[in-house]
């Protein structure tokens, strides 16, 4: 490197006040989810979080009120993380069955890169009941959201909207539990869902089993 270029190089911009203090929420909340994903919420203590974190133990306490209110914010921080990643990851342009296609590939693509996922989700019931609430809240908003965009192209016809909120809950079921059969191996290693689970899934969905 020449001594101009050097000279000429731009330091990295400082983080503000408020960019730092979202960024250790946002340490302490992935810290938190690599715990509790390990070891489950049982054994996810404060120390074992902000240790993981790189953050002192007093400053656990600007962020969040008790090891309760970050488990209980826990699984909805993860939820929208997912959204966001499943949103960020479709194409543009696409719809109808290519869309849900590519949203379920997404899902599964965010499982692979947060393997304890499914855990944080199923303890959160016992341990977290609110999150647990409220990340389910968030999920069929979201779907609803999308179906009715659906509905109003054209692709979907024939539901009122009694029968889609019921279609959202056979869609989220679906997923969960070919999550838990494909979505890691017999060693509980996290890995790609096969081709042909995806084939089924859409198989199922485009054309109905009995149609």
């Amino acid at each position: 490197m020449s001594k101009q270029s050097a000279l000429h190089r731009q330091p990295p911009r400082r983080l503000s006040r408020e960019e730092k203090a979202r960024e250790t929420r946002r340490l302490l909340l992935e810290a938190a989810a690599e715990v509790v994903g390990n070891d489950g919420y049982a054994e996810a203590s404060i120390a074992k979080i902000t240790q993981l974190a790189g953050v002192a133990q007093g400053t656990f306490y600007n962020y969040f009120d008790s090891r309760q209110d970050i488990l209980d914010k826990l699984l909805p921080y993860m939820g929208r993380e997912m959204l966001d990643h499943i949103a960020q990851s479709l194409p543009r342009g696409l719809a109808g069955p290519a869309r849900e296609e590519a949203r379920l590939r997404a899902f599964f693509d965010y499982l692979d890169r947060h393997p304890g996922f499914y855990r944080i989700l199923y303890e959160a019931e016992v341990f977290a009941p609110k999150a647990h609430a409220e990340h389910f809240r968030v999920l069929v908003e979201g779907y609803r959201n999308a179906l009715d965009r659906a509905v109003a192209r054209g692709e979907i016809a024939g539901y009122d909207e009694d029968e889609l909120e019921a279609v959202i809950y056979v869609l989220l079921a679906a997923r969960s539990y070919i999550a838990m059969r494909y979505a890691r191996d017999e060693k509980g290693h996290a890995g790609p869902v096969p081709e042909h689970v995806i084939k089924a899934y859409m198989k199922v969905l485009t054309k109905g089993l009995f149609s």
